[in-house]
């Protein structure tokens, strides 16, 4: 990690360490009321994990559902700069895109983030390249139609991970894990990382 990258992840970790220790408060209109401004960020340990992760991958094309803020994107785009990749990043609210464009561009890694601002399956659907590295971190009601989407897009060898796998329980994270394991060529375990991750391999017996 750079200079640059290091001051903006502390930056991060700060605004967790507040949002943390300070008491809940229901954003307005709901936590998808366009007005949340709650990180509800992974952290350190899952975040240098996924960087490593993708950082094992050559030139990849990795693809993050549920931008946010901008942390995961960090640690996600450091590694894609570093193997000569790309991040593909999905958000649907402009005002937090617009948020993690401008600590990207404060990291110097915004020249390896494409981002994308709308609904998650369709723009999963319009991509045009296939896909090495899928990071899901989104509504959990959406984790498997996000699965069904980009399922077909994967290059072999294709590296995913899911957050919340464990904590907050969500029917639509369960649903997720009891997919992503029926799926033909994936190989998938659950980690007690973070609020936990499933991670999972996608390797085709008959690669096209």
């Amino acid at each position: 990690m750079d200079a640059k990258v290091t001051e903006v992840l502390e930056l991060y970790h700060a605004r967790i360490r507040e949002e943390r220790s300070a008491p809940w408060q229901e954003p307005p209109g709901g936590q998808d009321g366009g007005q949340d401004l709650h990180m509800y960020a992974i952290g350190p340990e899952t975040g240098q994990l996924l960087n490593i992760l993708a950082r094992s991958l050559g030139t990849p094309t990795i693809l993050e559902l549920g931008t946010s803020f901008g942390y995961s994107g960090i640690w996600l785009a450091e590694a894609a700069r570093a193997s000569g990749g790309r991040l593909v990043t999905m958000e649907l609210h402009a005002y937090k895109s617009a948020h993690a464009r401008e600590m990207a561009e404060r990291a110097g890694l915004a020249d390896w983030i494409d981002f994308r601002v709308g609904d998650a399956v369709r723009m999963i659907g319009e991509l045009p390249d296939k896909l090495d590295f899928v990071f899901v971190d989104l509504w959990k009601e959406l984790y498997v139609p996000c699965l069904e989407a980009f399922y077909p897009k994967l290059n072999p060898g294709a590296i995913l991970v899911a957050d919340n796998m464990l904590r907050p329980v969500s029917e639509g994270a369960r649903a997720y894990g009891r997919a992503i394991r029926a799926k033909p060529g994936i190989d998938s375990v659950l980690l007690p990382v973070g609020t936990g991750i499933e991670v999972s391999r996608y390797a085709p017996a008959n690669p096209a």
